[in-house]
């Protein structure tokens, strides 16, 4: 496969799983601020959504204050945010478009689809009575593309690297929710209402509120709620099963190219092995931020090394 075109279907695969992350964290962003009357607090909120998202220094180049009209204008809508929803979507059609014969009709109609409808999109679409519907919409259709590669793509490179672009997009997003939210967890219960509601905050940003009751039968607990997102790996979007993928995936592009591997390979292994052998009392004890951080960290870097071995080649 030409490295260009393993190229947008890499792009492709990251752009679609970021536009529903933003999605996720805006609905969640929405419903703390409902929740909190105090405005710090949620003015705090929708700082931390920017810098769950990455795209906080990008937004404090605007000078605008982290208010809830400013981030979900940025974060849904604004053209000179390349990682808002409409630019995602935007995104993913153009790469989309560049490898249309590698895509099935399924995987081409979700992203075309979505890219006319979002082209339609006005002002009035993202008014707050109108957002919540819209980022429903936009969850369902990430949901559409993701189960159209899933079912009907053939396993060949083409497949992997729509995986491998959704996969490193959605451990980093983990990460950065986790570590945006790590003094709620501490390693020790928080009192009040508002711990609470920061813990089912995280729970909700990965859509696994409802997991969290399935795997442990209890309420909610700090320590329980990183290892569900880091270490556990029946859980799709924990970081543990995120690069258990990509390790997967990476091996087997590299099956396909006679065997041949490079740094991003190794980088993979070595993520995926802490996590899979870690323990979340060593995690904590070692410091959830420090871990997390260094994980967002080798993340860029495995990105940067995926990039120079088969996208530039």
């Amino acid at each position: 496969m030409l490295s260009r075109t393993a190229d947008s279907l890499y792009w492709l695969g990251r752009y679609i799983e970021r536009a529903g992350n933003n999605a996720r964290g805006l609905q969640v962003a929405l419903r703390m601020a409902s929740l909190t009357r105090d405005v710090a607090q949620r003015d705090s909120a929708w700082r931390a959504l920017l810098i769950a998202s990455g795209c906080e220094p990008g937004f404090r180049e605007t000078g605008q204050e982290a208010t809830q009209e400013t981030v979900v204008r940025y974060l849904a809508a604004d053209p000179s945010n390349s990682s808002s929803i409409i630019s995602c979507i935007e995104a993913a059609r153009r790469n989309g478009r560049q490898v249309r014969t590698a895509l099935t009709v399924d995987m081409w109609e979700a992203v075309n689809e979505t890219w006319s409808e979002a082209r339609r999109s006005t002002e009035q679409t993202f008014a707050t009575d109108n957002l919540p519907a819209f980022l429903d919409w936009v969850k369902s259709r990430t949901v559409l593309f993701n189960g159209a590669y899933a079912d009907t793509m053939l396993r060949d490179e083409a497949w992997r690297f729509v995986r491998l672009g959704t996969m490193l997009e959605r451990a980093d997003n983990t990460a950065r929710v986790l570590d945006v939210h790590h003094h709620a967890l501490g390693g020790t219960e928080e009192d009040g209402a508002v711990g609470y509601l920061q813990w089912q905050a995280i729970l909700r940003s990965v859509s696994a509120l409802r997991a969290y009751h399935w795997v442990y039968h209890s309420r909610l607990e700090s320590r329980r709620i990183a290892e569900l997102l880091i270490l556990r790996p029946e859980l799709p979007r924990s970081m543990v099963a995120c690069y258990g993928r990509i390790e997967e995936t990476l091996d087997g592009i590299a099956a396909s190219h006679g065997g041949r591997k490079g740094e991003c390979h190794r980088l993979a292994g070595e993520m995926h092995a802490r996590l899979r052998f870690g323990r979340i009392a060593d995690i904590m004890a070692g410091g959830l931020h420090d871990f997390l951080t260094a994980t967002i960290d080798r993340n860029l870097e495995l990105g940067r090394q995926i990039q120079d071995f088969y996208l530039q080649a």
